[in-house]
């Protein structure tokens, strides 16, 4: 069946793997980046692609019900993979309704387009949900996020996407639509908006700003390496099962304060720099509210029954997050000084 896909937050961080990864490996799909280019999209992540035919961008807001309708109809979407949210823990609690509209109401327009484009047939689509390890709440010292812990979200980002998830899983009980959901541990690696904590502290370093660590520093993740997520969705697209959820997670628990001494030596021995002089950068600053202290994932599902597992250690994955970062300093400049957001300007509105 000839697929028409519609990837949207394609211009995020992790979308833009996700797109790319979709469109030079299949050449015979046709690719939709949807994305609405708030402050964390950025095109110029897939400038090395935007000329391949099977690629299109659509600037269009999943707030905007009547343009996803329009988009669905003119260019015969068969499946969706929705990626598109806000999703920075401390601007949720800064301001909440901005993660209820996009995350909450975004999704259910996605979800209501798709039905009414569908509904002769939902047995040859398929609704792709991308979620987080953030719905499960927070672990102890011990134990796993398996697929079917309870949900106990803790923070505004976390509950919205956790409603998000459960409007999936509902149209698909309602409404008979083919779902799946994954949830995912923290990512990382090349195009990252400096605003989380790998890409913001290699931005630090470089420039000798001090490193905010909350808390005590103890707060632990499983992290996984960006390439290696969007390895793991194209095998749910292609191989997940009708109404399943799918835990993808690094194997790669780091306590924060190790992660961040980690770092700093890596990048002290890029630089050049004396041995320990990064460390002393490091700032212990007022924890936020609401932070989960331990996330951890499972992903033996996924890894026993779609054959997917990460192929990056941690410290492999951070050198070379770090080296795109030292190799593409013109494009952390424009992120941060907001110059990025001149590109679709120039790609797209003065042709």
């Amino acid at each position: 069946m000839k697929k028409n896909i519609l990837i949207t937050g394609g211009a995020g961080f992790i979308g833009s793997h996700v797109v790319r990864l979709f469109v030079t490996k299949y050449p015979e799909y046709q690719i939709f980046n949807l994305d609405a280019l708030t402050y964390a999209g950025n095109l110029e992540n897939l400038k090395d692609i935007d000329h391949l035919p099977n690629y299109h961008f659509l600037k269009i807001n999943i707030l905007d019900a009547g343009a996803l309708d329009s988009a669905f109809e003119e260019h015969d979407i068969t499946d969706v993979v929705h990626l598109a949210a806000e999703s920075h823990v401390d601007r949720s609690i800064v301001s909440p309704l901005d993660f209820v509209y996009t995350n909450v109401i975004g999704t259910v327009n996605l979800l209501n387009t798709a039905r009414k484009k569908w509904k002769e047939n939902y047995a040859d689509h398929l609704f792709y949900h991308i979620s987080t390890d953030e719905v499960y709440g927070s672990l102890g010292a011990e134990g796993f996020f398996l697929e079917t812990t309870a949900y106990d979200p803790n923070s505004p980002y976390s509950a919205s996407k956790a409603a998000s998830d459960h409007f999936v899983r509902a149209y698909r009980e309602t409404y008979h639509m083919r779902t799946v959901v994954s949830n995912c541990s923290n990512n990382y690696g090349p195009f990252h908006f400096p605003e989380k904590l790998i890409p913001l502290f290699i931005n630090n370093i470089i420039e000798e700003k001090p490193l905010p660590v909350y808390g005590d520093g103890l707060y632990t993740r499983d992290w996984l390496y960006v390439k290696d997520h969007a390895i793991a969705i194209d095998t749910i697209f292609h191989k997940g099962v009708d109404g399943e959820t799918y835990n993808i997670g690094g194997f790669n628990e780091w306590r924060n304060i190790d992660l961040v001494k980690l770092l700093c030596a890596q990048m002290d021995d890029k630089l050049g720099r004396a041995k320990g002089y990064s460390e002393k950068l490091i700032t212990y600053v007022k924890d936020r509210p609401g932070h989960d202290r331990r996330y951890a994932i499972d992903a033996t599902k996924i890894n026993r029954e779609l054959g997917w597992k990460p192929t990056v250690t941690f410290e492999q994955g951070l050198s070379e997050t770090i080296d795109w970062y030292l190799s593409n300093s013109e494009w952390l400049q424009n992120v941060t000084s907001g110059n990025y957001q001149n590109y679709y300007t120039g790609m797209y509105e003065n042709r």
